[in-house]
């Protein structure tokens, strides 16, 4: 092994009780995320012992130039697949300094309905689906499809089995274990009707709202 990859493999856990932090927000697009490690005293399981922490907004399009701080509010923690250890992913919603949600903050809003006695009483449960279609390295077309040419018709890839139908199976599980280590709740991933193309599904808990 390279000294590149022997650091980034290092453990911390062997030689400090310092956690990397890395917090996650949603950028100014809505589509585009957005993170900044900092480094905590030691593990941390509840998401309100971390600091508030800030940003420049006007870097991500939430803020203006003239008034760009934004402050990040920790709201989930989840165990970090890369860094592995005690180290942690927390996901972070975003206030204006005088504790206003921005307008891209859409978690707040949701929180509001999901705290509701009436809401909060019952246990609400509900899907939500993530494709995605993977790219040949360096070229922008699907992995799976010969380059600058289209596949063979629908049918095969839909849950398909095999080198020829299943295409970036090794990526694709790399990221399904990578949020089962994290603790996002995914119940089950699937290739779909184009080759390169992957369905995870995940069945979540009010996830993060309450």
């Amino acid at each position: 092994m390279s000294l590149l990859s022997d650091l980034v493999n290092l453990n911390l856990s062997d030689s400090t009780e310092k956690v990397i932090a890395e917090y996650i927000w949603i950028g100014g697009s809505g589509m585009d995320m957005r993170s900044k490690a900092r480094t905590v005293s030691g593990p941390v399981s509840d998401p309100s012992k971390l600091p508030k922490w800030n940003y420049d907004g006007s870097s991500t399009k939430q803020a203006p130039g003239e008034d760009s701080e934004v402050i990040l509010y920790p709201q989930a923690i989840f165990r970090d697949p890369f860094r592995r250890g005690n180290n942690i992913l927390v996901i972070c919603d975003a206030y204006t300094p005088a504790g206003e949600p921005i307008p891209t903050n859409k978690r707040c809003a949701a929180a509001k309905i999901f705290i509701h006695p009436d809401v909060f009483a019952e246990e609400p449960w509900y899907g939500i689906e993530q494709e995605y279609t993977l790219l040949q390295k360096d070229v922008k077309w699907p992995l799976g499809w010969p380059l600058g040419g289209y596949p063979g018709p629908q049918g095969p890839y839909y849950c398909g089995v095999g080198v020829d139908k299943a295409f970036g199976r090794d990526i694709v599980d790399a990221h399904y274990k990578a949020c089962l280590y994290a603790g996002v709740n995914i119940s089950g991933i699937n290739g779909e009707v184009m080759p390169g193309q992957v369905k995870k599904c995940r069945v979540s808990s009010s996830f993060y709202l309450r």
